[in-house]
């Protein structure tokens, strides 16, 4: 079963976790399946101010972010 139509708010949680170990100027990469990610992605970071450098749909949506 697929929960690439599922609505997920664990990408957005997992990348506040992870960023609080990084310094600005570090990149993240994420991937994920929620057709809302990219959204959810955006939001975030208007809210924080990091800077969404790479974004690629398909399958799994990929993305970069540049901490600030």
């Amino acid at each position: 079963m697929s929960d690439a139509h599922r609505q997920d708010p664990m990408p957005i949680v997992k990348i506040s976790k992870a960023v609080r170990e990084m310094v600005a100027g570090q990149t993240i990469e994420i991937e994920a399946t929620d057709l809302a990610f990219k959204l959810d992605l955006e939001a975030w970071a208007n809210k924080t101010g990091h800077t969404i450098r790479d974004f690629s749909e398909g399958e799994v949506l990929r993305a970069v972010v540049e901490l600030s």
